[in-house]
């Protein structure tokens, strides 16, 4: 028996052996290469680098309308995303009957979770633009105005990406609140409605916030489904227009136009710029926003985690 524990305790030392040794070996690898962008990308930085107009086919000026765009895409994507996802997983979660086909719905959302991006992509191509835009030029008569690659499909397809990710995130926050709480809200002769509204919503709300900001900043990194979509690669003009309303004038984001994108942006210097060399600090610095960009997203989440599950705590 004492041999056979012994052999035991030798194995689980091993085990573990191994498995600190492989988180620690990924968060050197990880540390390396932040802190290679990092130090390479903050001699880059600086107030003309991100907020000026790209010049010289991209080899000099600034990435302001890169970034521009990035907020452009992502904050047109949240629009399309979270109403739809929230309320859907409601619906699911809430009203809908546990039946074989309510069942298909939740395998396929947590199948298409897991799908590549580039599909996503190609999806956004055919339905989007060749299938929608196309009949809304017939339709509305304006010539090729929606059916091109434009900023709106983008934002739509990243919303087609990110959506599964959100409604999966609700169910689960959902899921979260005990049964308990809403029975007792009926036993106190609340609705349906307002027992979700003022029960289940409150204490889902730090996971649904969660997994939505986590969905957006995942849908902000991306490349493959916005290469087919509108994405430039140098286009020094932001995707504006002018809304005026008598003599006063407001520029709006203008959803038919093409736009530049970080992700892609990268991706082109990478890949096929004419001079690597020479923008090699372009690729460091624009890499390190957009990482910044993505980690103050996470960090946001962490902090409404945090705020709302204290405040829920003291209730």
């Amino acid at each position: 028996m004492k041999v056979v524990k012994r052999k035991k305790d030798i194995a689980g030392a091993v085990s573990l052996g191994l498995v600190r040794l492989m988180f620690f070996s990924l968060v050197i690898v990880l540390l390396f290469l932040l802190g290679k962008i990092f130090i390479q990308g903050l001699d880059t930085i600086s107030y003309e680098f991100l907020f000026s107009e790209p010049k010289n086919n991209m080899t000099e000026g600034g990435i302001w309308p890169a970034i521009f765009g990035t907020l452009a895409v992502t904050f047109i994507m949240v629009l399309f995303t979270v109403p739809l996802g929230v309320f859907s997983a409601i619906y699911l979660n809430e009203y809908a009957r546990d039946t074989f086909f309510t069942r298909i719905i939740r395998t396929s959302i947590n199948n298409l979770a897991g799908v590549p991006s580039i599909v996503f992509g190609l999806f956004g191509l055919g339905f989007f633009i060749l299938f929608v835009g196309k009949n809304l030029d017939e339709v509305l008569q304006t010539g090729l105005l929606f059916g091109q690659p434009a900023l709106i499909w983008a934002s739509a397809t990243l919303a087609v990406l990110v959506l599964p990710i959100v409604i999966v995130a609700t169910l689960e926050a959902l899921n979260s609140v005990p049964k308990s709480h809403r029975e007792a809200s009926y036993g106190l002769g609340a609705t349906k409605w307002q027992t979700i509204k003022n029960v289940v919503l409150p204490q889902a709300r730090p996971g649904i916030l969660t997994g939505t900001i986590l969905a957006v900043s995942r849908g902000a990194g991306e490349t493959a489904p916005v290469l087919f979509l509108g994405a430039a690669f140098f286009l020094p003009s932001l995707p504006v227009a002018d809304l005026c309303i008598g003599d006063y004038c407001l520029p709006i984001i203008n959803p038919t136009q093409q736009f530049m994108y970080l992700a892609y942006h990268i991706f082109i210097l990478a890949t096929q710029s004419a001079n690597p060399t020479k923008t090699l600090p372009l690729q460091y610095g624009s890499t390190l926003v957009l990482i910044t960009l993505t980690f103050l997203l996470n960090i946001t989440a962490i902090i409404f985690r945090y705020r709302f599950r204290k405040i829920i705590g003291k209730i």
